[in-house]
């Protein structure tokens, strides 16, 4: 019964007016007819009525179907000119409300979607100009010297020219490599593939390789690392390149003497893996940047791509591995902390 008398559709609200208005047409008419006055009087009463009741049928029609049209209308035409700053606000329970609702879904929904692609667009012009200026020293250094080859040095000369352009060769291709692989990572052209393997032998054979054997090393290496072994489920070949890369940074920023510590620490259930390396502060507004691409904050004296951190942050959010970068008293410490299976 509710249903039947309820006024949540335009149909309904139309067909109530229509008999609405039927029955005053009929009521006013058998009214004006049995009042005591002439014919004349009487049929202009029934017309004054009959036009006052045109006049409020036209102001509910125009209350319930042209004024929501109308505003729908406006919107809709903004929102094709893309101005998504005035929603609809029609407020009712019949289909112009639910088309209201939906118009500014539809806007919300693609305000969103511009902002994303404006901001894709930024990130690539961001990439295009950063690779183009890590590109540029490079193809610079190459010219320079293939130029110098022309000339027609001497044999020590040819040597050494060639030395450099195969050098730098080899960090273009480098760079590009590295930069492949993230963009692989990022598209998720490139997926990751878990395995149960024993974290510390893993952390100490691949710190090995890179810290252990350092005849040049101009740092105090100290580790800690547990006693009993801990197995996780990880990609393991990814986990690799992650360390390698924390570790490479360390050793890239750690000053002349000073300490370079890798710690592996159980927790309860958790693992955590910390490289700390003594040497200048990152400043605090630039913690959340260098997990960026072809970020290199005055701080570091890193020569690299600038791509390294940019992978970490790539690898671990991808499996959901919580990682942080902080300052220590005397130096920086990067850290992640994954889950112990059994």
């Amino acid at each position: 019964m509710k249903d039947i008398f309820s006024m949540r559709t335009v149909r309904k609200k139309m067909l109530m007016l229509a008999k609405l208005a039927g029955v005053l047409l009929i009521f006013s008419y058998i009214l004006s007819t049995n009042l005591p006055v002439s014919k004349d009087i009487s049929f202009l009463i029934w017309l004054v009525s009959l036009l006052l009741l045109v006049l409020v049928l036209d102001y509910f029609f125009g209350r319930f179907i042209t004024k929501p049209i109308v505003k729908l209308n406006v919107s809709a035409k903004r929102m094709a000119e893309l101005d998504f700053s005035a929603p609809c606000d029609i407020v009712s329970a019949d289909e112009f409300g639910e088309l209201s609702k939906s118009l500014n879904t539809m806007a919300e929904n693609l305000q969103q979607a511009l902002s994303r692609l404006e901001d894709s667009l930024g990130q690539r012009k961001e990439l295009a100009d950063s690779l183009s200026h890590e590109m540029k020293t490079p193809l610079g250094v190459i010219r320079a010297y293939a130029e110098g080859l022309q000339d027609g040095p001497e044999e020590n000369d040819r040597q050494k020219y060639a030395q450099v352009i195969i050098g730098e060769t080899e960090r273009l291709t480098s760079l590009i490599n590295t930069l492949l692989d993230l963009s692989a990572l990022e598209s998720g052209a490139m997926a990751l593939t878990q395995e149960r393997f024993e974290f510390v032998e893993f952390v100490e054979t691949a710190a090995g390789r890179l810290l252990m054997d350092c005849p040049d090393a101009n740092f105090q290496l100290k580790h800690e690392l547990p006693d009993t072994k801990a197995y996780v489920n990880l990609d393991k070949a990814r986990m690799e390149q992650v360390i390698g890369n924390l570790l490479v940074n360390a050793k890239k920023n750690v000053i002349p003497g000073g300490i370079l510590k890798l710690s592996l620490t159980e927790n309860g259930e958790q693992l955590r893996f910390a490289v700390f390396n003594q040497g200048p502060q990152i400043p605090k507004d630039a913690l959340p940047k260098i997990w960026e691409k072809f970020y290199r904050g005055g701080h570091s004296k890193s020569g690299g791509s600038g791509l390294g951190l940019a992978i970490v942050a790539q690898v671990l959010s991808m499996q959901n591995i919580p990682y942080e970068a902080q300052n220590l008293a005397d130096g920086v410490e990067f850290s992640f902390s994954i889950p112990i299976v059994k």
